[in-house]
């Protein structure tokens, strides 16, 4: 895989909150697109951004269980139980709104990956590749979120 293109974001070191109110843009690598592959984007309120989390520490990669954040007072969960950055391949993935399209750039609002990070895809978000049917998640899940996309 290569890049299609880079992050650009006044975040510079990875955070676990405070994501809230960010706008960060996507540059593409504009060798290989053009602003026709952008073409049409813009009708989407939200898109899905894949992403690799270059500065994630490879002797930290997480292949069991910890407690998330280290909290104890969480349960232990597998690293497929959790969204950690620490995790096999460091692939990232983040919907977040679409602010506008200008050329080879995007903008978007709350895309959760620091200044300079390789975007290997993006998609369109489409309500039927949504969840069908009623989501559930662990209470220690919603306290851990509570924060991150707070301004």
């Amino acid at each position: 895989m290569r890049p299609i293109g880079w992050v650009r974001s006044q975040i510079t070191e990875a955070v676990d909150d405070q994501w809230g109110g960010l706008v960060s843009t996507i540059e593409f690598d504009d060798t290989a697109y053009s602003p026709e592959s952008l073409c049409g984007l813009d009708e989407f309120s939200h898109v899905q951004v894949l992403f690799y989390m270059h500065r994630a520490a490879p002797e930290k990669q997480l292949t069991g269980s910890k407690h998330p954040r280290e909290r104890q007072d969480w349960p232990r969960v597998g690293v497929f139980a959790q969204r950690a950055k620490d995790r096999p391949n460091h692939i990232g993935l983040s919907t977040c709104r679409l602010v506008r399209v200008e050329g080879t750039q995007i903008w978007l609002a709350e895309l959760d990956a620091i200044n300079g990070t390789p975007v290997l895809d993006i998609k369109p978000y489409m309500n039927e590749f949504g969840p069908r049917g009623e989501v559930k998640q662990p209470s220690w899940s919603e306290e851990l979120m509570a924060g991150y996309f707070a301004t």
